[in-house]
């Protein structure tokens, strides 16, 4: 389970260190920069799928996402005392990502290529100046043993193209000519003395994200389905029938009826084959003749079936992450949702950024609920009531 989370210079988190739980719930007013914070941490995810540099490069390039406000806000600019204003910085421009957990923390910084990028042309004798000037370079990655960064418990460190890892009390070089856009776990087949990069990085790629489950006219999940076993609901919900059928015959089939009937009393759920190995979602409900197929279903009823099939899977990931699913539902289901969402940080640590007031209070009648309310002062993101102190204890690789 992830202890911390650490994000500096991206867009309005000038710097933002979180303590994370089993259940956390991130909140706060529109503008506060709860997107932000969301988009911060499936970049950090992006690291052990080999895109973050792209993904960067997609919202325009590290001086379009780079924290727009004064290297540092004093307290006289926090009182209103003088205007905010910036001035040289004093430390090298960076952008940080980075988490903890018990067993290991993983820290990134991004910078801006060096000025001096240039490539050889064929049939030129000299080198020109690169066009991809939008491409962040991969400045710094540390990774270390325990929740908190210290020099002597750094395991693999990498300082621009250079890699090593220790070995005992010394370090052996590992790579020395690492592409800037590579990051350390796009290495893995070159790193096998360092186990913890692997780890690190199937640890990573087992988040999952759930921001986009369609339920417009066009969704998949409203068609039959080829029918196969899955036990992790795509993205977007387009193998819901297959998901959900794949609960009832190796998850926790009695889990998936009290879910349906918290949310829909007299309501069940059927899983249909038809010709050609297609699986399609019918849904009864009480005072119906005949069951609703899945297109007939109204958008917050398919996208309420869509959690439940995210969030009932027989396999757990190490962290699941939604991203306001109170979209489309009905206020009265809020409550059976947040029962839902409870259940399921039993078996994972689950990430909840919501603005629905219902479903914040029913998560917060969990006494494990960690709730982050965000606020923006200055332009730049902060949590409520957090100051310096309650801060949790973080240090960036030097």
């Amino acid at each position: 389970m992830l202890k911390t989370l650490a994000v500096a210079n991206y867009r309005s988190i000038n710097k933002l260190v979180i303590p994370l739980a089993r259940l956390n719930l991130i909140t706060g007013a529109n503008g506060s920069g709860k997107s932000n914070l969301y988009k911060a941490l499936r970049l950090l995810a992006e690291t052990a799928q080999g895109g973050v540099v792209n993904a960067l490069a997609g919202e325009g390039g590290l001086d379009s996402t780079f924290w727009a406000g004064p290297e540092t806000i004093s307290r006289r600019m926090s009182r209103g005392d003088v205007a905010v204003q910036g001035g040289p910085r004093k430390t090298v421009k960076r952008l940080q990502l980075g988490f903890a957990s018990e067993d290991f923390g993983y820290a990134i910084g991004l910078g801006l290529p060096d000025s001096s990028g240039h490539f050889m042309l064929p049939g030129h004798s000299l080198p020109i100046p690169s066009r991809f000037t939008l491409d962040p370079s991969i400045k710094r990655e540390s990774i270390w043993g325990g929740a908190l960064y210290r020099s002597a418990s750094v395991l693999v460190d990498r300082q621009g193209p250079m890699v090593r890892a220790r070995d005992g009390r010394q370090w052996e070089v590992l790579t020395q000519h690492i592409s800037s856009g590579d990051s350390l776990f796009d290495q893995v087949g070159n790193l096998r003395s360092s186990p913890e990069v692997l780890h690190l990085r199937e640890q990573i790629r087992g988040w999952r994200f759930y921001d986009h489950l369609r339920t417009d006219s066009q969704a998949p999940a409203r068609r039959a389905q080829l029918g196969t076993r899955t036990p992790v609901l795509h993205h977007d919900g387009r193998d819901l029938a297959a998901a959900l059928q794949t609960i009832i015959e190796v998850g926790d089939q009695q889990a998936l009826h009290d879910t349906i009937s918290d949310a829909f009393p007299g309501s069940s759920l059927e899983i249909d084959a038809v010709p050609g190995g297609l699986f399609e979602v019918r849904f009864r409900q009480e005072g119906l003749l005949r069951p609703l197929s899945a297109a007939e279903l109204s958008d917050g009823t398919l996208r309420y079936l869509l959690l439940v099939a995210a969030l009932l899977t027989p396999r757990p990931p190490t962290l699941m992450v939604l991203n306001e699913p109170e979209t489309s539902l009905h206020p009265d289901l809020l409550p059976a949702l947040a029962r839902l969402i409870i259940r399921a940080s039993e078996q994972c640590q689950v990430w909840v950024v919501s603005h629905a007031r219902r479903l914040i209070a029913a998560l917060q009648e969990d006494p494990e609920c960690n709730c982050i309310v965000l606020e923006k002062e200055l332009g730049q993101t902060g949590i409520v009531g957090q100051r310096l102190l309650d801060e949790p204890a973080w240090y960036w690789p030097d």
